[in-house]
């Protein structure tokens, strides 16, 4: 199921997940991007949490870690860039 609602924190916030994203190089509409068109999915190693993994539309592979907030709408936790 694609997600429709992507809830982000404020984009001044220094630990916000948009601040946290952008450490690695990621924009919020990549996430987005991905988020709502999904390659595959899986579980993060690290945490257990549910991750995606997409093509955004800059043609860049990335991989969002996310916890779902209800049916539809996600809060992005991390994503980073992968090699396809």
């Amino acid at each position: 199921m694609p997600y429709v609602e992507v809830v982000w924190d404020l984009n001044d916030d220094p630990q916000g997940n948009v601040a946290h994203i952008a450490e690695h190089g990621v924009s919020k509409e990549e996430v987005e991007d991905v988020l709502r068109a999904p390659a595959a999915r899986r579980k993060s190693h690290s945490s257990g949490r549910p991750q995606v993994l997409g093509l955004a539309r800059t043609g860049r592979w990335i991989v969002v870690t996310y916890e779902t907030i209800d049916k539809g709408v996600v809060y992005p936790v991390t994503a980073y860039e992968v090699e396809r």
